[in-house]
């Protein structure tokens, strides 16, 4: 399947700013079943812009706003063809843990296994998984056990935009039993981790349609979680939607949590209030990309966050 995407992060401010820093991960990965035939990031105030690959092997294009302005928008162009995934097997050998840790022992998945900022244990993680009965492995082979964790989060949580907030802890989730596609991201994370299944963070697009009834908004960005099992290697799960991913979810940045894969993340100078615009477009292929949105006016195009000096910024998956 070939999808074309928009996504455009547009910031208004009150007051001028200047000295804005940014970096961006919405650069469609090019792997498996994944493959990303152009990618066009455009920048409004003009800027010079970089590109690299981080340590999670992440596009990142990164500039530098040196003058004042008012606004600030960021819009990224992509076409992607998504060939669809043989689903995973109904289960696994319960010998497979012992597959897992040979891999583990031969192979660097610490960063995945290990508490990170935003996939912290904690007491109320404990209460959801003795609930769950996801508290152990009790005899279930690690795939069953992924299935199981991305059920229960699925049928416990409801879906409540604006619920928490981009930097809130899964604390915040856990207590209201609400939230939005990162912070179940992030409690599954913890949840795998504390069973010993290396888990990572995913951020990306879902192609919503008629046929499947999502939770998780869609003109907006996505986040789920993959897992690492033995003799399947990642296996991506949507914990928001249920089930596990396939030819629907777009994958553009991975990490230990949305801290690594943030699609824009950046600091600026000055105080001011600030209005924040975010708007993503997937479409098939067929239909041409949609048309420019009026987003403030041809010398206006840009992009950026908060308020205070050296504030730092990023933008909630929903």
């Amino acid at each position: 399947m070939f999808y074309a995407i928009r996504h455009i992060t547009r910031f208004r401010y009150s007051r001028p700013v200047w000295q804005s820093l940014m970096e961006v991960r919405m650069h469609p990965a090019t792997d498996g079943a994944q493959r990303c035939f152009t990618f066009q990031l455009s920048v409004n105030p003009r800027a010079r812009i970089f590109a690299y690959v981080d340590h999670h092997g992440n596009h990142v294009h990164h500039f530098d706003l040196p003058s004042q302005h008012r606004t600030l928008t960021i819009v990224a162009d992509a076409l992607i063809n998504l060939d669809g995934r043989d689903p995973p097997p109904a289960a696994l050998p319960v010998e497979a843990w012992r597959e897992l840790d040979a891999q583990l022992e031969a192979e660097d998945h610490w960063p995945m296994l290990m508490p990170s900022h935003f996939a912290q244990p904690c007491a109320e993680l404990d209460e959801l998984a003795r609930e769950l009965r996801i508290q152990d492995r009790d005899g279930r082979d690690p795939l069953t056990l992924v299935r199981d964790v991305a059920d229960g989060i699925n049928r416990s949580f409801e879906y409540v935009k604006k619920s928490t907030a981009v930097n809130s802890p899964i604390q915040a989730s856990l207590g209201s039993r609400q939230g939005v596609c990162q912070d179940f991201a992030h409690v599954m994370l913890a949840a795998l981790r504390n069973l010993g299944i290396p888990a990572r963070y995913v951020s990306g697009y879902l192609y919503h349609d008629a046929a499947h009834h999502d939770r998780s908004a869609e003109n907006a960005t996505h986040a789920w979680v993959e897992a690492l099992l033995p003799g399947l290697g990642w296996v991506g799960v949507d914990p928001t939607n249920g089930g596990f991913t396939g030819d629907r979810h777009i994958r553009t940045a991975v990490g230990r949590d949305y801290a690594d894969a943030a699609p824009t993340v950046g600091t600026m100078k000055g105080r001011t209030d600030t209005e924040l615009q975010v708007h993503v477009h997937v479409a098939e292929s067929q239909a041409l990309l949609p048309p420019e949105e009026d987003v403030g006016g041809s010398d206006e195009w840009a992009l950026f966050f908060e308020a205070d000096d050296e504030a730092l910024h990023y933008q909630q998956e929903q």
